[in-house]
């Protein structure tokens, strides 16, 4: 296993399936499935959600100045506990123990965030999911997704999306473009790459944590990644 101890970052969009918004039963299903399948090889294994298939809508009454900047940050944090409650619900159906952990208190529903805790339950084998953001608003979930893996010291960040890493174009655009297998952080900022936010890229650059980006929606990609295949686009220090 090349790495033991990781951090999946999923997009809420990701949980939509073909639906505009909401939650499809059949891909949580499957993601559980894929988390499982980590853990019974031994993975130590900690979980971002976002919250875009339950917040979207709201996206536009923002930038419409209808909705204030820093109520909206809050109202996706929110969308993420939704998120990852659902998640936990499908992991421990498959007698996977799972732990919730949030950066904004809510004592009812989940655990406040803490370090040690967080690698006590890895070590344990258990799986952590990581909800609420960084806590604040301005942050996105990429960014509380690289600062929480380099809190629990993780060897890798995968990015879990619906492409197979990173092209030189976007590749649902342009049936030209082209895979790049790997990159440096320097060249995902000179090449102002979308998939993930640039906070998210320089703080993974300062603290040297390798980023993944890959499709998640292909079975199997999860464990062919910690088993050290080589599977989408690896975004490091060069």
């Amino acid at each position: 296993m090349k790495y033991k101890r990781l951090l999946l970052k999923l997009s809420g969009e990701s949980l939509m399936g073909d639906s505009e918004f909401g939650i499809y039963s059949n891909r949580l299903t499957q993601y559980a499935e894929e988390v499982k399948e980590v853990v019974n090889m031994g993975g130590q294994l900690a979980i971002v959600i976002g919250g875009g298939n339950i917040f979207r809508g709201f996206s536009r009454r923002i930038r419409e100045n209808t909705i204030n900047r820093i109520e909206g940050d809050y109202m996706g944090m929110l969308a993420t506990v939704i998120n990852g409650i659902a998640f936990q619900s499908y992991l421990e159906k498959l007698g996977i123990c799972t732990h919730i952990q949030t950066a904004i208190r809510m004592d009812q529903i989940a655990e406040p965030f803490g370090k040690k805790k967080a690698i006590y339950h890895l070590e344990k084998g258990r799986v952590v999911i990581f909800v609420a953001g960084t806590g604040n608003p301005y942050f996105t979930t990429d960014t509380a997704a690289v600062l929480r893996a380099i809190e629990i010291k993780a060897d890798v960040l995968l990015k879990g999306t619906r492409v197979d890493g990173i092209y030189t174009t976007d590749p649902e655009k342009n049936k030209y473009a082209k895979k790049l297998n790997n990159i440096s952080f320097d060249m995902a900022y000179q090449m102002k790459i979308k998939v993930m936010d640039q906070t998210a890229f320089i703080l993974g650059n300062e603290n040297n944590l390798p980023i993944i980006i890959f499709n998640i929606n292909k079975r199997g990609n999860l464990q062919k990644l910690i088993s050290g295949e080589k599977i989408g686009t690896l975004v490091s220090k060069k």
